[in-house]
């Protein structure tokens, strides 16, 4: 009986001191230790904030995991999505996109599968967003600002909004209008 009670103990002591060891971290944990270490690079003037909107695992395969966060840092608020794969046991962070309220730059899309389309949107006239034949998620931020994805296996597709009346507007990757009296209003 005695030997038993050892063994069971010297496994127990075993399993305890190997999930002690592993540095296997779940997704949000990973996601927050690199923001801290950005966090870092910041004096303290800027006053660097971040905070995590949206988090999906699984989404293009399993091991896989997106976030969409807002960043306060030298250029203001901006809003990202970026893709993550675990690999090996440990996460990597493979690929960003920012975007911000209000300027020119209406959507970005990541250059590698899996190719994610999003923008920022703080027209309230705007119900749905769809890059290619796939309809976007939308994720409201605050007030009227929200931010929409889609993860496609498409490179290069168009961006469509359905505004509240039921028109359909085909929207470019940057507003040439809004891009040029933006400038014209730097040259004032």
């Amino acid at each position: 009986m005695k030997i038993n009670k050892k063994l069971i103990l010297i496994i127990l002591t075993g399993i305890t001191l190997l999930a002690a060891c592993t540095n296997d971290y779940t997704f949000e944990d990973f996601f927050h230790k690199k923001m801290e270490e950005n966090t870092q690079e910041y004096d303290e003037e800027v006053q660097y904030s971040y905070s995590l909107i949206h988090q999906e695992e699984n989404v293009v395969h399993s091991n896989d995991a997106l976030a969409v966060f807002t960043e306060n840092n030298l250029q203001g608020e901006q809003i990202f999505i970026a893709y993550f794969e675990r690999e090996g046991g440990h996460w990597n962070w493979k690929q960003t996109r920012g975007a911000e309220w209000d300027t020119p730059v209406k959507w970005s899309a990541m250059h590698e599968e899996p190719y994610i389309y999003s923008g920022a949107i703080s027209d309230n006239s705007i119900k749905e967003v769809h890059a290619g034949q796939m309809q976007a998620k939308i994720i409201h931020i605050k007030e009227d600002k929200r931010f929409w994805y889609v993860i496609s296996r498409e490179k290069d597709v168009e961006v469509k909004m359905v505004m509240a009346d039921g028109t359909e507007k085909i929207v470019e990757e940057i507003d040439e209008e809004m891009l040029k009296e933006w400038q014209d209003k730097k040259t004032e």
